[in-house]
Parts: structure tokens; sequence; C-alpha cells
């Protein structure tokens, strides 16, 4: 297969040239002035911008037990619309992801999907808190990280003794930062949103004790803490002091948090309902600022579905999340680079190469002899998302006409996505 006519962009060798691409046997062979060769298969990508595949290293694809929700294959799927070739599924299953045997069966049923599909394994016990798990055992079954993500590890101690485990794998442990004695009602900032609907919501406080809490804990036991879905001004603060102190800490930002804010929930209702929440301006404005400075490493989307039936709950009872893949390029193009905070490489790198960069998957670069894992975009294009490729649409942006949209995602040399061709899909 030979790529030819597009805009090469590739933050791991810096390069932003115009160039054509040759894949054989599933990887890339040659990057350069190429022209094409009897029986090759000829893509033209005149117009788009040619990048590494996307890597999103925290997604919910609810496999096993709440596969009404996704399953391994239809998040797969969402995942290659959007640009991405490789994701990293949370433990929070039914069962939890805490057993070798269970993770050496879901990567076998991850074989035959869209993406390549990774996996954490759960820092306690069936998310417990309260047991160890046996993480050389998880890691030699494939474990990329771990993490409880959606329930905090609230207990101090019980945590510092899994960091003195866990650096042992040299892994990192991903932690969901909210501490319950914080949060009244989850899924809503405890501000001007929260007071008109008559709740108290859930406090910036429930997420910046526990990440100042946690910074001091990585320190002391030399272990690498990654931050998700960062939401508070003082959040981000605290990791730029920690990075300034060698502290081993790195974070993530959600494309929601980067370009929604509490008062979206009156417009969008259980659409905007997301743990950590939507919070205020200030707090958007922050996670910007710190993707721009390099405090915030990665944009990660926290795809989470759940059906129809259950958003349609009453607020207070309607579970929190958003689906996100298939938005995340657009959002990220608006709120990113379109606003000047990030160049157009600046943003693939947040969404490619330093992802994978920081779990050490082989992806996010278009280097001779990587795997052809690769997604063709246009950046500046207008479309409408009609509809969602995922099995939920539990979206505050359908409907919405966005800019930045993926034309393809090749995977392993293999065409995985390609716009316009027939879906099966959620409206």
């Amino acid at each position: 297969m030979l790529i030819k006519n597009g805009y090469v962009i590739d933050p791991s060798q810096q390069i932003s040239a115009y160039a054509n691409l040759l894949i054989e046997d599933g990887k890339i062979k040659k990057i350069g002035k190429l022209e094409a060769e009897k029986e090759q298969e000829v893509i033209d990508a005149a117009g788009c911008v040619i990048a590494p595949g996307f890597v999103d290293i925290h997604v919910h694809f609810r496999d096993p037990g709440f596969t009404y929700k996704e399953d391994l294959d239809s998040g797969a799927k969402a995942a290659a619309k959007g640009g991405f070739t490789s994701v990293v599924c949370m433990a929070n299953t039914d069962p939890v992801i805490d057993d070798p045997n269970q993770l050496t069966k879901l990567y076998e049923k991850a074989k035959r999907c869209d993406a390549h599909i990774y996996f954490a394994a759960s820092v306690s016990k069936g998310l417990g808190g309260k047991q160890l798990c046996d993480y050389q055992a998880l890691k030699a079954a494939g474990a990329i990280c771990f993490s409880d993500d959606g329930k905090p590890l609230a207990d101090p101690l019980f945590l510092k003794q899994a960091m003195e485990q866990i650096v042992k794998t040299k892994l990192p442990i991903s932690l969901h930062e909210e501490l319950p004695q914080y949060v009244k009602e989850a899924g809503i900032h405890a501000g001007k949103t929260a007071e008109k609907m008559g709740l108290r919501g859930a406090m910036r406080e429930a997420e910046w004790e526990i990440i100042k809490r946690d910074l001091k804990l990585a320190k002391e036991s030399g272990a690498h803490i990654h931050i998700q879905h960062i939401s508070t001004k003082e959040g981000v603060a605290l990791v730029r002091k920690g990075k300034q102190e060698k502290v081993k800490v790195t974070a993530e930002a959600t494309p929601h948090h980067f370009s929604l804010r509490e008062d979206a929930i009156m417009e969008y209702g259980t659409m905007a309902k997301m743990n950590p929440p939507l919070r205020e301006e200030s707090d958007r404005l922050a996670i910007i600022e710190g993707l721009r400075d390099g405090t915030i490493d990665v944009i990660a989307t926290d795809h989470a579905p759940h059906s129809s039936e259950e958003k349609k709950q009453p607020f207070q009872k309607a579970p929190s999340g958003i689906i996100g893949l298939e938005t995340a390029f657009s959002l990220g193009m608006e709120y990113l680079v379109n606003s000047g905070a990030l160049s157009l490489e600046q943003l693939i790198e947040k969404m490619s190469t330093k992802p994978a960069s920081l779990l050490h998957l082989p992806a996010g670069t278009l280097q001779v002899g990587a795997a052809a894992d690769i997604v063709l975009l246009e950046p500046k294009a207008d479309y409408q998302i009609q509809s969602f490729v995922s099995k939920s649409a539990n979206s505050p942006f359908l409907g919405q006409t966005m800019q930045g949209k993926v034309k393809m995602t090749i995977l392993s040399g293999k065409i995985v996505y390609r716009e316009n061709e027939k879906e099966s899909s959620r409206k």
C-alpha cells in the first residue's frame, strides 16, 4: 500500500512535511518521495494530514459484564472511527480485572478487533480498596498499568502498600482522584448550577486534596502515579508543582473537561453528568494552560458508554460518563488548535506519541519498521455529528457541527475505518 500526496506529521520524529508512505506486511517500509508500483494499493491523501494513529489510555469497553453498553468489538469500531489505533481499557468490569487468567482471555478476544486493545488491572481485589492484587502476575499476563478507576483509593495506608509493591513492576498507578467525603452528589460541581438544581454536588476539594496526598505518597515510594481526568485548577497547579519537585507524576485531560463547563448540565442534562464533574470556566482554562505548558501530558477520552434508558433517568439516579472516542479530535481542533493554545503537531503529540510513550506502547510513531497504525485527517473540514458507531450515544455533542474530520484509520496496514462507508450506527 502506498499513501501519497499527504502532509505527514509525526511528533516522534519531528516530521512535518509532504511525503508518501509505503506500507508492506503491516509495517511502514519507507517515507519520502515514492512512486507507486504495479499491484500496489494506492491511497490518495491529497488535502489530508497523515499522522500516527491516536492512542487513548483511558476507555471503558464494558467487557465483560456490561456488554449491552459496549463490548470490545463495538468499542474498537468507535475507536477506529475516531482515529484511535490503540486503547487501554479500565478494570471496572464484572468480574473486575484482577486475575491473570482473565487478562489472558481478554487479550485473546481482543485480537479480532479493529484496534490494538490493552488492559489495566485493578489495584485492589474487586475494587474493594482493601486487598492487594498480585501485581507481578498481572504484569506478566499483560497489564499495562494498575487502576481502580471509578473508585478512589481513599485509604492512604492501603495505597502506600500498593505503591510499594507496584513500583517493583515499573508500571504506573492510574488514579481517579475524588475523596468521597467531599462528594455530596456525584457528577455535578458544587457551584452555581448545582444550587439552581437544589443539589450540593462534588466540591473541588474532593480532587485537589487527594492529589496533594498522593503526590506525597509517590515521592516517598518512588512510584509513578498518573492523575486521571483532571478537572480543577488547583489539581493542575499541584501536578505542576509535583513535576518541578521531580515526583514521578503524569496527568491526563479529557476533551469534555477542556471544552465544557458546569452550566452545560442546564442544556444537556445527564449527557453532561460525569465524574469528576464539569467545573468552572477558570478550571477549564487552567486545564488548557496545563496542556499548553506540558503539566498535563496527554489527552484521554474516558470513553464511558451507557444505555439511553440509563441516561434518561432523573439526574441523581443516572450514571455518570459520556462517550468520547468519536469526537475527541474535533474537540481538540476547536478548543485547543483553533484557539491557539496548541499547534496541530502538539495536539497529535498529546493524542498519539505522548500517551504511547507514557505506557511504553508500540504506537505513536511513523518510524520505518513500526506497525502501520495510521490516521488520515482533514483538520479544517466541517461535518455534523449525526450518529455514532459505539453501541451507546450518550454524548452532549450529538447533532453538533464540528471541525476536524477523520478520513481513514489504518491498523497494521489494514483499513479499519473509511469515511462514508456504510456503518452500523446509533443515533
